[in-house]
């Protein structure tokens, strides 16, 4: 990771769960990350437990709601303005609904589509215009997807939810082919969690006690704990710290004993 100290990252969701690791991940790698999602004091608060580090890493809280492309050129006006620019973009947020496909609500159904689709095209296009404005040749586009962007859950609830996200492993892959197109060096890579200990899925059942919820994602696995956001912020650190040669395109991260799912 010591080539990106320094670097500046761009990590949406980051008020919680799966985004607020990342962050820290990459603060503690020595990056300057740009923590982007419509609750900024959470940020804030993660931000001053996590101070300044030795080699400069430091978070900084980006109230921005991911369905307003207007917030998010502001992102990128802001990285540009202070930093030069945005060296790795994580398309963390994303959500889910309970929305069947033969009863579900299209407002839901647009939510999905908004957020877990949209909102990281958008994303990932005002970051490769910056890069090559910049004229940047190693930057790095990281999609956390899901196992559901795989396999169809037998769960009618969710299957609107697994169709957003196999959308996010077609997008992953055409960002690497159009980046070879390119003759481009920047990388493009899906992670694919199973069942992770987040606040994913009190959300998704609009559930009054959240800790509960959080905590009864490990009755999903039935030989062992679900994973932890540090999970996958570690598996974002072994991406990241690959050689320029390689391109980790894709990974599968599930608990041991999970389930096919």
């Amino acid at each position: 990771m010591e080539r990106w100290s320094g670097k500046v990252a761009l990590v949406t969701g980051a008020s919680s769960g799966i985004g607020a690791g990342i962050a820290a991940s990459l603060v503690k790698s020595g990056m300057i990350v740009l923590g982007a999602a419509r609750d900024v004091e959470r940020i804030k608060k993660l931000s001053d437990s996590l101070g300044t580090t030795a080699s400069g890493g430091k978070l900084v809280g980006m109230k921005c709601d991911v369905t307003n492309e207007d917030d998010i050129k502001s992102i990128f006006s802001y990285a540009k303005d202070q930093f030069g620019g945005i060296d790795v973009c994580v398309n963390n947020a994303g959500l889910g609904h309970d929305a069947p496909l033969l009863t579900g609500d299209t407002k839901d159904w647009r939510n999905m589509l908004d957020v877990n689709v949209l909102a990281p095209c958008i994303i990932t296009r005002e970051f490769m215009n910056q890069v090559k404005e910049r004229g940047v040749d190693d930057a790095h586009i990281i999609f956390i997807n899901s196992t559901m962007g795989h396999v169809v859950s037998a769960q009618d609830s969710i299957h609107f939810y697994c169709a957003t996200k196999y959308a996010v492993t077609a997008l992953a892959e055409g960002v690497r082919q159009e980046l070879r197109e390119m003759k481009s060096n920047c990388r493009a890579t899906s992670i694919s969690p199973g069942e992770v200990k987040t606040e994913f899925m009190g959300r998704f059942l609009k559930a009054d006690d959240m800790e509960k919820a959080i905590e009864s994602v490990d009755d999903l696995v039935p030989n062992g704990p679900a994973l932890t956001a540090d999970d996958i912020a570690s598996t974002v650190v072994f991406v990241l710290s690959a050689p320029p040669r390689m391109e980790v395109n894709e990974i599968v991260v599930r608990p041991t004993g999970q389930v096919e799912q």
